[in-house]
């Protein structure tokens, strides 16, 4: 089992920045990725953006320029630093854990219990 805590949701004008951090604790294996997705009421859960634990990086279209993931293997954590914030970036954001084998998902999925992000206009 794997326990992914998240930190740094929160409200932010226009223009500014944040940074969300995720905890993984438990049997954590390697290969891996971690990442983010978002929820906004309404519409779908999306990818922001995931990172393997061999550096590989993979951001949506929405996000890239703004946004740098990165991660600290020695301690399970991944970071989102999240510049030039939209009100259209406002959302749940849930941390995400899953085993890869090669470049291929591999077991199950682990989620954060998700944080808040909301962008004033």
């Amino acid at each position: 089992q794997v326990r992914l805590v998240e930190s740094g949701g929160g409200l932010v004008q226009t223009g500014g920045s944040l940074r969300l951090s995720c905890a993984a604790s438990g049997i954590i294996f390697s290969p891996n990725a971690m990442g983010w997705y978002r929820q906004a009421p309404g519409k779908q859960r999306e990818l922001v953006a995931h990172i393997t634990s061999g550096g590989n990086t993979d951001y949506a279209d929405a996000v890239k320029g703004r946004f740098t993931i990165s991660r600290d293997n020695a301690k399970s954590t991944v970071y989102l630093q999240m510049n030039s914030l939209k009100p259209e970036d406002t959302a749940v954001y849930y941390c995400h854990y899953r085993r890869l084998f090669g470049s291929h998902w591999y077991g199950n999925d682990y989620w954060g219990q998700g944080t808040q992000v909301t962008v004033s206009s």
